[in-house]
């Protein structure tokens, strides 16, 4: 933890700023992930469609330290907090900037593996005094709000496991309720877990999935669950991580639960005679003070598809067929908008928000889809399954705004093809050391989807399942994080590098600002000493190329908090465009059968942080740019010793000399390559371009 310099002055400020223990509903706050309400939407109208064109940047400030920062912001009592990297928790003065203080929790000195999964944190929260963070090696930390100083640490999962924590926090009635991930890395069973805010002491927890007959089951729903299961899937772990979002609802005191996907994707590998797999790719609500199972909404029974429900989930009450009901909005990746019934967790109405060929449609009556079965794969048959891993919905928060009645969904368009792996069925493993185990196969050659990916903000009108307007988005996934206010407005980012504001109701451009970097985290908004500021962290979240006519650059863009405001006069340093040469050295000779073994070990290990086929976009360093490649010392440093592991970098002792070897001719190919289609001019090719601050 690194306060600022105790002066006086600083004191005083810190004092002035001091929480005061419970958020302000009136839209001053924004203390958790959804805002006030879960809705992602803020009732204040300082800023509203008439003088959006005032907004500026009020103060920025550069966040250093490496790794990830797509992270959602919270702001209470005029302190605005956010993290960084590996959960490290910042608090600044949310009307200036200034620092207050920073936590660090250190979490790449004792993470080693489970640094593998790199998305750092989503999120945090506050209640009662305390700011809450999760960390990636699975402590669950409180953060005294007025000193930074921790309160308490605990280890929310078991010793030597593969669990991580990368989402936020949800806190209500005294506790604090943290998730996990992990699945897609190794035999994994989903819980989630409430915790005494005070002391940090475990109250209850709820798994996801059943676990093994033979040692019994924590409760009926579990029972309810495993006759759902064939096989033995419990060796499987089965999957079912809470990873994301979460929502509570203080009418119903019920904290509801977004379940992720199976471990490992594939069904007929961990269920092998089918069955709907509770409570995987599941809405779960929880009696909010016991724990207990209340009901559930499956989107994909026997999901087989890695189509999870953990994206984040709306509350509102809406008019529907003349009468006013209590409804939670879901769209999860699958590619179909929700409308349930809080109450009873009955569906009211499902419809496809992008085009769809896994089902026909949901049947209202039983909740259930209609499915095509020839997208399950089949026979070892290869399918192309729309939408794709990446889902129509990601990660990126969906929004909802009272006065227009419209949900706000970052929406993707694309498809993905699903295949058996080349082993046999029976008997597949998890292989231990890799960064994702998903039980499908390759894409057999000449097979892919039928059309180009595309991205768009989509505005929804739930009540009439019908879209209201939508606005394209620049790249594969172009589209961030979304926010909404009362002042008919709606924020958000783009991978072009802009930050816009919209009118709610019709979807008018009337404001942007560059950002000379993606803009994929959600804004929030709030107020401070009687100013309402709209605040986002800008960065390039993604690890390979996007379509974009210039590609982010990790060491040329800079992640940042941007917090704006009326009138507001700051300035970003100016940017120019910079050449990031490939590099090489013709006096390697590239051994073709050693590159294909590196090239065997990068789809396994680095591909998802360092880019598909080694051509980043932005998340992590572009490898062909890099010279370590090049030293076989300087390799060894990085994989095995680890040192650069407290920028983000995690080790891969496992990695054999020959292998280590084969990542050297694997890059150097690659190199060539690029250079060879940027040589001709070819389209889509690499530019390996960056941005670079002038003086």
């Amino acid at each position: 933890m690194r306060l600022a310099s105790l002066t006086l002055p600083f004191l005083a400020l810190l004092a002035a700023c001091a929480p005061s223990g419970q958020a302000r509903r009136d839209g001053t706050d924004w203390p958790g992930y959804g805002g006030i309400d879960e809705n992602h939407y803020s009732p204040l109208k300082d800023i509203n469609d008439h003088n959006v064109g005032r907004l500026g940047l009020a103060w920025y400030q550069d966040i250093e330290g490496g790794g990830s920062s797509l992270t959602a912001p919270i702001a209470v009592d005029g302190i605005l907090y956010y993290a960084s990297g590996y959960s490290v928790v910042h608090a600044v003065d949310a009307a200036t900037g200034h620092e207050l203080w920073t936590y660090d929790p250190q979490s790449w000195k004792v993470a080693d593996k489970k640094m593998r999964g790199a998305w750092g944190s989503r999120g945090i929260a506050y209640d009662n005094g305390a700011v809450y963070v999760g960390t990636i090696d699975g402590r669950l930390i409180a953060i005294n709000a007025r000193t930074g100083h921790r309160l308490w640490s605990t280890q929310t999962i078991g010793k030597d496991d593969e669990r991580y924590i990368s989402g936020a926090p949800w806190v209500f009635n005294g506790k604090v309720l943290i998730g996990h991930g992990g699945a897609d890395f190794a035999p994994i069973r989903g819980y989630v877990t409430a915790y005494d805010q005070k002391t940090g002491k475990q109250l209850w927890r709820f798994y996801t999935v059943p676990g093994d007959p033979k040692l019994g089951f924590e409760n009926k729903a579990m029972a309810m669950a495993a006759k759902t299961w064939t096989g033995e899937w419990w060796k499987y772990g089965g999957g079912g991580t809470a990873w994301n979002a979460m929502a509570y609802d203080p009418k119903y005191n019920r904290i509801y639960i977004g379940v992720g996907n199976g471990s490992p994707w594939n069904q007929k590998i961990r269920s092998p005679g089918g069955g709907d797999n509770l409570f995987l790719c599941s809405i779960v609500a929880l009696d909010a003070d016991t724990g207990e199972y209340v009901w559930h909404y499956q989107t994909n029974p026997g999901e087989t598809w890695d189509f999870n429900s953990a994206m984040d989930m709306e509350l509102a009450r809406l008019k529907i067929d003349g009468h006013e009901r209590d409804v939670l909005m879901h769209a999860p990746k699958n590619g179909f908008f929700y409308v349930i019934d809080r109450a009873t967790g009955k569906l009211i109405s499902a419809r496809n928000i992008v085009p769809v060929n896994w089902a026909s449609g949901i049947d209202v009556k039983s909740g259930r889809p209609i499915e095509n079965p020839a997208a399950r794969y089949p026979g070892g048959k290869a399918a192309i399954v729309y939408p794709s891993p990446f889902g129509a919905h990601n990660i990126e928060a969906m929004s909802f705004n009272p006065g227009s009645g419209l949900v706000y969904i970052p929406t993707m368009d694309q498809g993905r093809v699903y295949i058996d792996p080349a082993e046999p069925l029976k008997g597949w493993k998890h292989l231990d050391g890799q960064r994702i185990s998903v039980g499908t196969g390759a894409p057999p050659p000449g097979v892919t989807p039928d059309r180009p990916a595309t991205s768009f903000l989509l505005a929804w009108n739930p009540v009439t399942q019908s879209e209201a307007w939508r606005i394209p988005m620049p790249g594969l996934r172009g589209g961030g994080g979304t926010a909404t206010t009362a002042g008919n407005l709606l924020f958000q980012g783009n991978a072009g590098g802009k930050f816009v504001a919209y009118a709610a109701i019709s979807g008018k451009p009337l404001w942007s600002f560059d950002a000379q970097t993606a803009v994929m985290a959600q804004p929030i908004s709030y107020r401070a000493r009687g100013k309402q500021y709209v605040t986002v962290i800008a960065g390039s979240r993604f690890p390979s190329a996007i379509g974009l006519p210039r590609e982010w650059n990790y060491r040329t863009q800079q992640w940042r908090v941007l917090t704006f405001a009326l009138d507001g006069k700051a300035a970003l340093p100016r940017v120019d465009p910079v050449d990031m040469p490939v590099i090489d050295d013709p006096a390697f000779a590239v051994d073709p059968a050693r590159a294909a073994i590196g090239a065997t070990v990068f789809g396994q290990r680095c591909s998802i942080c360092h880019g598909a086929n080694a051509v980043s976009g932005g998340a992590a360093p572009d490898l062909l740019q890099s010279g370590v490649p090049l030293d076989t010392a300087s390799m060894k440093d990085v994989l095995h010793n680890g040192i650069l592991r407290e920028r983000g970098m995690p080790r891969f002792q496992e990695l054999t000399d020959d292998e280590i070897a084969g990542l050297q001719h694997y890059f150097r190919q690659r190199a060539r390559q690029v250079l060879a289609a940027q040589s001709a001019g070819q389209p889509g090719a690499q530019t390996h371009r960056g941005l670079n601050e002038g003086q």
